[in-house]
């Protein structure tokens, strides 16, 4: 199951019934251990038709750093990546992993910049996803002491699709 206690992961899981996609919800409480290498949890498996989706949600407010911050958060643990990349060749060809960024939109102010939003229990949701593959070759390192990553705002700007576009043309 996701963490219930996170809003965005539930909010992510409510999108997913509703909308009738087939998912697993993966036990975050314990790591996977894989020939002696710790792995970190993907939050879903998804069905995407072709492939099947290894999703980590992200969840970020929407925007962030006051009037000139920035509104696009994208950064991640670069264990999530490294995890995520690993069990896309585990799992083989049928299989591969994104990042889905589940931003909750904390003014109305911004709804015109996300065109398919999510409500759930009172908050507004925009999910976009990347690819983690394209994420990882563009990644630049954001923070060496909490060994977080992220991309660069074009990078970003690029890259990440609405999660009803994302989810399909898989």
């Amino acid at each position: 199951m996701a963490i219930r206690s996170n809003h965005y992961d539930a909010a992510f899981e409510a999108y997913l019934l509703a909308t009738g996609r087939p998912f697993v919800a993966i036990d975050e409480a314990r790591r996977a251990q894989l020939a002696e290498v710790s792995l970190k949890s993907m939050d879903f498996i998804v069905d995407g038709g072709s492939h099947r989706l290894l999703l980590d949600i992200k969840g970020r407010r929407f925007p962030t750093g006051g009037s000139s911050g920035n509104r696009w958060e994208c950064w991640a643990d670069e264990d999530d990546i490294a995890s995520l990349l690993r069990w896309e060749t585990v799992f083989g060809n049928q299989y591969r992993a994104a990042l889905v960024f589940a931003y909750h939109i904390t003014d109305s102010q911004w709804h015109p910049l996300h065109p398919v939003r999510w409500e759930y229990a009172g908050r507004v949701y925009a999910f976009y996803a990347v690819w983690v593959r394209d994420y990882a070759r563009q990644m630049r390192t954001r923070s060496p002491r909490w060994a977080t990553v992220a991309l660069r705002k074009p990078d970003y700007a690029q890259l990440r699709c609405p999660w009803e576009e994302f989810s399909r043309g898989v």
